[in-house]
């Protein structure tokens, strides 16, 4: 064989192995190759049902005009995207790579968002939260909260101190209800835990008491570390059956008549929440009490105080009493703040007038 037609043999033969180790190396840049001209708040969702094509369309009309859809495929067979990317919204972020972006597509590490349930949260700050909450399907907002409940699947109980006070994440298009569930059910969970490991000899019958004593504390409650010394005075006042005689229930118990102001007339004005004109708990909690206000519902501290008021100095704290007198002396040095308080405040204020 002539030399001339042997190199072109061996040309032949080697033509295919270069034509791979190019495709090789192609593909390879375009895998690794940082997308170009991604906006920041770039987000494409995928749908149920959306096939690879579908995805590759929505990519492209999102902005991404790198590589061919060939190369694309071929990316994803390697990756082990092909038929396996997640549903849900994906931020396409600057910097990143095809490959990068497939991977992530086919772990679903989809964007996030969060709902944080607030402690001391009345059942309609969580649903007016909730209404508010970006990019999460709104099923209850024409519910009533007897119908929510059932939408739950918890027909006939009140919700009132249900939902764990907690930051709850989602993905675009959840719905509410869903939040709502794994908020009831990590209540539950607290609840169950914290009345099982309760001190012994407390006087609440059931899970429910616990939980309504916890929501009364936290709504009592200016500063943390007083939790326990709070949740003490009411388990003494239980046990010898001394009204609890605690504003945030009364107010509770007023609703929408309620206008920042808490009089006489209303102290009075008997009702089952009026926790000064009966005795024991109110029927049902009157707010969502955290971890910590459980946990002293369940540990109150030990003591012989049974009355507290607020310093009134802008603290939070509270003075602790065991005698009435004592308490007495407790309001009358509360008082005596909360005018030179407002003394303090009188020059700047008129200072302020033309």
């Amino acid at each position: 064989m002539k030399k001339g037609c042997r190199n072109i043999l061996v040309l032949l033969l080697l033509l295919p192995l270069l034509l791979a180790v190019a495709g090789y190396y192609r593909l390879h840049h375009f895998a690794t190759t940082a997308l170009p001209n991604l906006r920041v708040d770039t987000r494409v969702q995928v749908a149920r049902g959306d096939s690879f094509r579908s995805v590759l369309g929505k990519l492209r009309a999102a902005g991404v005009d790198a590589g061919h859809d060939l190369e694309w495929m071929l990316l994803a067979r390697k990756v082990g995207a092909a038929g396996k990317i997640q549903v849900g919204e994906y931020a396409l972020t600057p910097g990143i790579s095809p490959q990068a972006l497939l991977i992530k597509m086919r772990d679903g590490k989809v964007v996030r968002y969060q709902f944080t349930l607030v402690e001391g949260w009345r059942m309609r700050d969580v649903r007016r939260a909730l209404q508010g909450a970006a990019h999460l399907q709104q099923e209850t907002a024409r519910m009533s909260d007897a119908e929510l409940m059932v939408a739950i699947g918890r027909p006939g109980q009140h919700p009132e101190g249900r939902f764990l006070p907690e930051t709850y994440h989602y993905n675009r298009g959840d719905s509410d209800i869903s939040v709502l569930k794994r908020a009831y059910e990590a209540m539950e969970k607290r609840l169950q835990t914290a009345w099982e490991g309760r001190e012994p000899g407390l006087p609440l019958k059931t899970p429910d008491e616990l939980l309504t004593l916890a929501s009364i504390v936290e709504k009592e409650t200016g500063v943390a570390d007083e939790r326990a010394q709070i949740a003490g005075v009411f388990v003494r006042r239980l046990h010898i059956g001394m009204r609890l005689e605690t504003d945030p229930t009364i107010i509770y118990g007023l609703g929408d008549a309620w206008n920042g102001d808490l009089t006489w007339a209303h102290l009075r004005t008997d009702g089952p929440y009026n926790t000064r004109t009966r005795a024991g708990l109110p029927p049902t909690p009157i707010a969502m009490p955290g971890r910590d206000s459980l946990q002293a519902a369940a540990h109150p501290a030990a003591g012989d105080a049974l009355f507290f008021v607020a310093v009134g100095d802008g603290s939070g704290r509270s003075r602790f009493a065991k005698t009435y007198a004592e308490h007495q002396r407790n309001v009358a040095a509360y008082l005596a703040n909360r005018r030179a308080a407002q003394s303090a405040a009188m020059p700047a204020t008129e200072s302020s007038r033309p």
